[in-house]
């Protein structure tokens, strides 16, 4: 896995060398949150952390699988590098999103391993999310610039809006989406 140029590396640069580095050591991670968004706008959305979801965990294995990689931790889940503007944060699992934990990740083949990331549908639920329940604006534009450059089952997060008593984040949404076409 070759290194990305860590003064100036995407979203995506750096969680697919984190966790090519953390599957080929045998812990299986989700990437969730903002940079998913990041990555599936496509750099329009800029996130400055990453947060990995642990879908298997060997005690005692990422703080040194983080450091043979130059990430060093610097208190609680959270790594850095040096020269890296980004950092990545750790979760224990399981990956929910509102009060479904019933989520299957897309699984992207990167150099003979497997890598985990949240489908485009469902990280438009999860920026939805932090709309909703934190009352976040920026969250729904993320959302909208995911849903305009992705198919997404439109379906299921309209029933998840519903589900979550937000059947108007759904309205917004779509709104939104035509609105910035």
């Amino acid at each position: 896995m070759k290194e990305p140029n860590w003064s100036n590396c995407t979203e995506e640069q750096v969680w697919k060398f984190v966790a090519w580095h953390l599957a080929k050591n045998g812990i299986e991670t989700i990437l969730v949150g903002g940079a998913v968004a990041a990555i599936y706008s496509e750099g329009v959305y800029t996130s400055g952390d990453l947060d990995f979801v642990l879908r298997t965990y060997a005690e005692g294995k990422i703080k040194s699988v983080m450091n043979s990689i130059g990430f060093f931790n610097r208190g609680g889940r959270h790594y850095t590098r040096s020269g890296c503007e980004k950092f990545v944060e750790f979760m224990f699992g399981p990956a929910g999103i509102g009060d479904d934990i019933q989520i299957v990740p897309d699984a992207k083949k990167i150099e003979g391993q497997t890598l985990y990331i949240y489908s485009p549908t469902d990280c438009i639920r999860d920026r939805l999310a932090s709309y909703i329940h934190f009352k976040a604006r920026e969250c729904l534009d993320q959302a909208v610039l995911v849903a305009n450059r992705f198919p997404f089952n439109r379906e299921k997060v309209k029933k998840w809006c519903t589900s979550e008593g937000a059947p108007e984040a759904f309205e917004d949404l779509i709104k939104k989406m035509k609105s910035s076409k």
